[in-house]
């Protein structure tokens, strides 16, 4: 009898083991995300901690400076098609890795980059559905300079509300969003700032924000890839020079 429920322990927690493995398992990085990890004429690619993707034809010091995280189960290369493109526009941009490709486990992860870089003064936090609730939780610390904070198909948990900070925010979202709706996201814009910029995407939906796969419970898109994709980078740039003049 010892020996038959010795066996089912060990089998159960085998079969746990290998749902965890199954149930984390990260989405698949499309070759345009490999591709754009690399170093062109206009924007020079780096990898250690961080992806880094940083402007050629600038000057050395950037005053400016964008870190995203990955949204939930979603490899940081997914996003660097969107980095590159960011970076030729004359910012430098930061691709955090996390452990489990999960940032609720490194929210804090942006801090490493900021205390490597004393010469930006002006950070700007955001990221991809849970990563970019992640980065309102970062943004929401008095502790470091964030100066805007970008939020592509998501939005603050509760216990992180911005509403009363003086924090400039982009909320990027799509219209055929079947994870964060255009619904989901006004319901919970009362954790904003109440100058928040909100763009909608008509057309897009959550999974085009990278470039990965299909996901569960998204909507279909209406627009391709590359036109989502165009568009975020135009409301980034937009954004950020915004903050520029402000400053």
């Amino acid at each position: 009898m010892k020996k038959i429920l010795r066996t089912a322990i060990i089998l159960s927690i085998v079969g746990l083991v290998l749902y965890s493995i199954w149930w984390l398992r990260p989405q698949s990085v499309m070759p345009e995300g490999y591709d754009a990890a690399r170093t062109t004429e206009q924007v020079a690619f780096s990898e250690n901690r961080f992806l880094s993707f940083k402007p050629r034809n600038a000057p050395e010091t950037f005053s400016t400076g964008l870190i995203l995280y990955p949204g939930g189960l979603v490899p940081p290369r997914a996003y660097a098609p969107l980095a590159r493109e960011l970076a030729a526009a004359g910012y430098p941009v930061w691709l955090v890795p996390m452990p489990l490709h999960l940032a609720v486990l490194g929210s804090g992860r942006a801090a490493e980059i900021i205390q490597q870089y004393p010469a930006i003064s002006h950070w700007v936090v955001g990221g991809h559905s849970l990563g970019g609730a992640m980065a309102a939780r970062f943004a929401a610390q008095d502790e470091y300079p964030v100066k805007g904070l970008v939020l592509l198909a998501s939005y603050p948990s509760e216990s992180d509300s911005l509403r009363g900070e003086n924090l400039p925010v982009l909320s990027i979202y799509g219209s055929e969003d079947g994870l964060a709706s255009p619904d989901v996201i006004r319901q919970h814009s009362a954790r904003l700032p109440e100058d928040t910029v909100y763009l909608e995407l008509q057309g897009g939906n959550h999974a085009q924000f990278g470039w990965y796969g299909q996901q569960d419970g998204d909507g279909q898109a209406k627009i391709s890839r590359e036109s989502q994709q165009q568009q975020i980078v135009t409301g980034i740039t937009w954004f950020l020079q915004s903050l520029e003049v402000n400053q």
